[in-house]
């Protein structure tokens, strides 16, 4: 298990080299159960949040580690293009899922309206989905894009080889977005769902 949070440079996020791409009408269809087996699926295509999944597939609480919390002004050619939906500044803030022992189970970047982000992250060093319980804030997850493929720093903080599955999604607010975020999730999680059955 990895105990001590890595750091990136703020400039750095940890986006997928990618094999394999999937759009919004790939998540409502659906994949092939031979390309991502049906356990996974409910995990990566479905719109309930994820702390809450890891938390209850652990038996742990699902913490979070602060890897970074910047300005990005400028866009960034490797963030998905929904990113335009949120208003501008943004504030891009980099997180490690991990149960409470220390085990990371994926990776999230999320882009905030800067003169927003205090209202609904009070508390910055918890999950997303426990900050916004707390204020009953009513939510719609739009999953829009998946990924599928390698990153090595990823790899090094997981202790896991990839190709590793990621996804992107929206979270809209009194019909606006909120935020942007993208999400890769570690292959250590076969242990509560299974082989994720990949033939690409």
């Amino acid at each position: 298990m990895i105990h001590s949070p890595a750091t990136a440079p703020a400039s750095a996020w940890h986006s997928l080299q990618l094999l394999w791409q999937g759009d919004q009408q790939t998540v409502k269809s659906g994949l092939p159960h031979r390309q991502l087996a049906p356990a996974w699926q409910m995990l990566i295509l479905g719109d309930g949040s994820p702390t809450r999944h890891l938390q209850l597939l652990t038996g742990e609480k699902t913490e979070v580690d602060v890897l970074d919390m910047s300005l990005a002004e400028k866009a960034d050619p490797a963030a998905p293009a929904q990113i335009e939906a949120v208003p501008r500044p943004w504030l891009r803030r980099q997180v490690w899922l991990r149960t409470a022992s220390g085990q990371r189970l994926a990776y999230a970047v999320s882009w905030w309206d800067a003169s927003q982000v205090d209202e609904y992250l009070e508390n910055r060093s918890l999950p997303i989905w426990e900050s916004l319980s707390r204020l009953h804030s009513e939510l719609y997850r739009d999953v829009q894009g998946l990924y599928y493929g390698n990153q090595p720093a990823l790899a090094t903080a997981f202790q896991e080889t990839g190709p590793f599955w990621g996804r992107h999604y929206l979270f809209w607010h009194a019909g606006k977005p909120l935020t942007l975020i993208y999400e890769v999730f570690s292959p250590y999680l076969r242990k509560y769902l299974g082989d994720p059955c990949i033939h690409i």
